[in-house]
């Protein structure tokens, strides 16, 4: 597979706590590390648990990068169906009461100029399928960009449904098929990895 700068949020197996100082190092290297967020207060900020008594917080200004609106502000939906899920952030700040707020719209931005910049059609990358609709699957690439496999491209057999084939939270690796970049949409098709697939296990 070729290099992916960015994995999926939740890929990697979940690390159960950082020290301050594993913190302070990430703060100043700019690391995306990755979290599950606990709950979602009153005013739609995050709070991720850190392990070892640190608070993070991912202030609501700083969740989402990708799904806003004119203002920069996820709307409340957006902020409380990430309680329970494992999301990538950056150390924006570490307060003296060991409180470390967190930025994942930083991550959003660095993805977006990977889509802009460094992916590629034809090139294979890691997913995670987040949402599965009648008409395709949308499928998360890394970095909380997530693409749209139509129904079209996910079978070489002919389908009724995509729950034939996926289900929430399945890993997969899957090929890029379009890109436009000015919109930072991306077209995904499994149908092509598959034939991918055949092809390489054919080979004598």
């Amino acid at each position: 597979m070729e290099y992916q700068k960015f994995i999926p949020e939740g890929w990697q197996e979940l690390k159960n706590s950082f020290s301050l100082e594993e913190l302070n190092i990430a703060h100043k290297s700019g690391e995306i590390i990755q979290g599950r967020v606990t709950r979602c207060d009153s005013n739609y900020n995050l709070y991720v648990n850190l392990g070892n008594n640190i608070t993070g917080i991912i202030p609501r200004d700083e969740i989402e990068e990708i799904n806003k609106d004119k203002t920069g502000i996820p709307n409340p939906s957006i902020c409380r169906n990430k309680v329970n899920k494992i999301v990538q952030f950056k150390v924006k700040d570490i307060k003296p009461n060991d409180t470390v707020i967190l930025s994942r719209k930083a991550v959003g931005k660095d993805a977006i100029n990977w889509i802009k910049s460094d992916l590629k059609e034809g090139m294979q990358v890691l997913g995670i399928v987040k949402n599965i609709r009648p008409y395709g699957a949308f499928v998360e690439i890394g970095g909380g960009i997530v693409g749209l496999v139509h129904i079209e491209d996910i079978s070489i057999a002919r389908i009724k449904t995509p729950f034939e084939r996926f289900k929430i939270g399945q890993k997969i690796k899957i090929m890029v098929k379009s890109i436009d970049r000015k919109s930072n949409r991306v077209i995904l098709s499994y149908k092509e990895m598959l034939r991918y697939m055949g092809r390489k296990h054919t080979r004598f």
